[in-house]
């Protein structure tokens, strides 16, 4: 529910300006980061590092306080987004090996077939080379970055991927390593974002998708060798004099390196002169890390919440989320409405003014960002192998194994999931065993 009154006048104004062109499609760039946490950013309250680019998308668009990704890890969370169906419906519910069939019915799909021109950048995991899971056998009209989820933790890597040809990165030998000032060179973030960049001016006059899934801030697991740390990054830039851990520098340092991005990639729309033609939505792929050395309690980086990655308390799976859409989106707006990564698939359909497929798990959030009454969810649903979640309304309830007693707790009370209600309500803590019930098998 939108926490700004009078927006009646602006609705409506947006709604005659910007949607009544029903030949006009709008642009819609989705950028989802790597184990960024809710605590991460200055708009949801991180004190100490600096991130001025991404707080000013929040004031320029729409703040949601109760986003969630797909997953509480990377591939499964990735599979909800592009398909629009929870973790209780899709065939995999961990980092397990998984592509894509022929003929796969997704998000980028649905895009392309409305008239879209599709792309993407960063992280894919969900088909590797040679298989029929590859970017441009799943609908994407342009693909760089990485295909292999493994690699994806290099961020030296020798080479990336442009469709399904090897792009070599200048400098750069995988390997032991001797020499790193000669043999690391090219930082896979670095060039694609320039390729993000580069679909963006040459799809300007054209409605576009692009899927920027960067890979920052998640660590190196090979132990990080450019700067010590699994943290990898060129330099520590405004952080380099810190007197923190060398994990530390390196992590905020990722995410400063990140904002400067957004904000390059929010003034190249502007001088385009299509950002009120373009929705942006900015995300996380779940929880904030603890590895590479990171701590993640150094930055504070999943807020109130309990839990990081690989948990399904919501410090694992509760997200940033903003929108921002010039002339549509009333700025500086927050949101509570409830949603998730399942959202997204119809919410882009409705943009695309197509129909929806009828199995998806999601509801669109559009009418949220045009701050009008909002459809509900009956509850969000996690699956992690044996682990699950459920939220309905302020309620929510874990059980962490098969053999686990629910957990249940009242978000609205208590946001970090301490204080375990389970006893108190018996008949709540039936009513979430049953829907754990419907999708266990």
């Amino acid at each position: 529910m939108l926490k700004r009154s009078s927006l009646f006048a602006f609705v409506i104004l947006a709604l005659s300006t910007t949607l009544t062109s029903a030949a006009e499609l709008a642009n819609i760039i989705y950028v989802m980061v790597d184990d960024l946490g809710y605590g991460d950013l200055g708009c949801y309250g991180q004190q100490t590092i600096t991130t001025p680019h991404i707080d000013k998308l929040a004031k320029e668009g729409m703040r949601f306080t109760d986003h969630y990704a797909g997953h509480t890890v990377c591939r499964p969370s990735r599979l909800v987004l592009l398909t629009g169906k929870h973790s209780g419906n899709t065939p995999i519910h961990g980092n397990t090996q998984y592509y894509f069939p022929p003929n796969t019915q997704t998000v980028t799909t649905l895009l392309k077939q409305a008239g879209y021109t599709t792309g993407g950048v960063g992280k894919w995991a969900l088909g590797p080379p040679q298989t029929t899971g590859v970017p441009s056998k799943q609908g994407f009209d342009y693909w760089f970055g990485y295909l292999d989820q493994s690699r994806a933790h290099n961020f030296y890597p020798e080479y990336l991927w442009e469709n399904e040809t090897k792009f070599p990165l200048s400098g750069n030998v995988e390997g032991p390593k001797k020499n790193v000032s000669t043999e690391r060179v090219t930082y896979s973030h670095d060039v694609m974002h320039e390729k993000a960049l580069a679909f963006i001016r040459e799809n300007a006059s054209e409605p576009f998708f692009l899927q920027a899934h960067y890979t920052i801030p998640h660590t190196n697991n090979e132990g990080g060798r450019a700067t010590g740390n699994g943290q990898e990054v060129p330099d520590y830039g405004a952080y380099a004099s810190k007197d923190w851990p060398a994990p530390e520098r390196g992590f905020a340092a990722m995410i400063s390196r990140l904002d400067s991005d957004i904000g390059e990639m929010m003034m190249l729309l502007q001088e385009l002169k299509i950002d009120r033609q373009t929705l942006v939505i900015f995300t996380s792929d779940n929880g904030p890390h603890q590895e590479g050395g990171h701590k993640m309690e150094f930055f504070n980086s999943n807020g109130e919440l309990r839990g990081y990655k690989r948990d399904l308390y919501d410090g694992g799976i509760r997200v940033p989320m903003i929108a921002r859409w010039p002339g549509v989106i009333q700025p500086g707006t927050t949101s509570n409405h409830p949603s998730a990564f399942w959202d997204f698939l119809p919410t882009a359909c409705e943009l695309a003014k197509i129909e929806p497929p009828a199995d998806t798990d999601g509801i669109s959030y559009l009418s949220t960002l045009l701050g009008k009454p909002q459809d509900q969810h009956e509850y969000l649903f996690w699956r992690a192998g044996q682990k699950f979640a459920v939220r309905r309304g302020e309620w929510k309830a874990v059980r962490l194994n098969d053999k686990a007693a629910v957990e249940l707790y009242n978000l609205k009370e208590d946001l970090g999931e301490q204080d375990n209600l389970a006893s108190k309500h018996p008949e709540l803590v039936g009513e979430f065993e049953a829907i754990i019930a419907k999708h266990q098998q």
